[in-house]
């Protein structure tokens, strides 16, 4: 499963942080939209809990791809 979007990216210094709890890339940002660094934190506990693996690709002006590989079902 891939989810792309065209926003504004995540600097490449900044993506091994992404996934913390509490984290916020640009805190100014995080004023004007209400975020409070919980969403993919979530995010990649879920999938953990579903034996999932998460990997994200970004360029800053460009967007982000987060990609989740899900085990076979036997």
């Amino acid at each position: 499963l891939t989810v792309k979007d065209t926003g504004i990216g995540i600097p490449h210094d900044k993506l091994e942080r992404i996934f913390e709890r509490f984290y916020v890339v640009d805190k100014s940002r995080s004023r004007q939209t209400g975020g409070t660094g919980l969403g993919l934190s979530i995010v990649k506990h879920i999938a953990l809990l579903h034996g999932a693996s998460v990997d994200v690709r970004s360029l800053e002006g460009q967007g982000s791809c987060f990609s989740f590989g899900f085990p076979l079902l036997k």
